[in-house]
């Protein structure tokens, strides 16, 4: 374990962990038809949850796939953001099932980052969340040397939080309409786990 250089960091993309059947590694353009599948049967699963603009970032249209899958690997390459999908292993061919973010990554003083998810509503309760959560932490704390990463989440949202708190995150707070979802500002808790070998 040792701090690794920017240079060094900048030859971890395209990043792709696997555990058993659990593979978490960045979309593809050609995994289009897999993402508007889940997407479109999970709407209604997910758009209380969802990330949206408040009316004064309208004005600049949403990316579509291609342009989503683009600016991710951007972001990747530059450790900005690492965003993955979940997939898993099923009679030799990969499922589509969910995505995770590690997004917000900061280096220097703070050294931290904040974990997002959202799972197929048809593989909720089966643990892949929080093994994807437990994958994708200890890829930051080992390989990005992170001393905190945040995970923040509705106060309604029982499911969420189970993950947070299986994944050993502790509650630290409330963040007041911290983040604009479903239409509107929300109030959000934060958990919290740190990198003990990071002094």
């Amino acid at each position: 374990f040792g701090f690794r250089s920017e240079f060094q960091l900048m030859s971890i993309w395209p990043v792709k962990i696997r555990q058993g059947e659990l593979i978490l590694r960045p979309m593809r353009f050609r995994d289009k038809k897999a993402w508007n599948e889940v997407r479109g049967k999970n709407r209604e699963w997910l758009t209380p949850w969802d990330a949206t603009r408040p009316k004064i970032d309208t004005s600049v249209p949403l990316p579509n796939y291609f342009q989503m899958v683009a600016q991710q690997k951007r972001d990747g390459r530059a450790i900005k953001n690492i965003a993955l999908g979940i997939w898993i292993k099923e009679s030799g061919r990969e499922k589509f099932i969910g995505q995770i973010t590690l997004g917000g990554i900061a280096f220097g003083a703070m050294r931290g980052a904040y974990i997002g998810y959202w799972i197929d509503q048809r593989f909720a309760n089966r643990g892949y969340t929080t093994r994807a959560v437990n994958l994708l932490t200890q890829f930051a704390f080992d390989k990005l040397s992170l001393h905190r990463i945040e995970i923040n989440l509705r106060p309604e949202n029982a499911a969420s939080k189970r993950v947070a708190e299986k994944a050993g995150y502790k509650f630290e707070g409330l963040r007041t309409n911290y983040l604009h979802i479903d239409g509107a500002f929300r109030d959000h808790l934060c958990y919290v786990k740190e990198n003990p070998l990071i002094q």
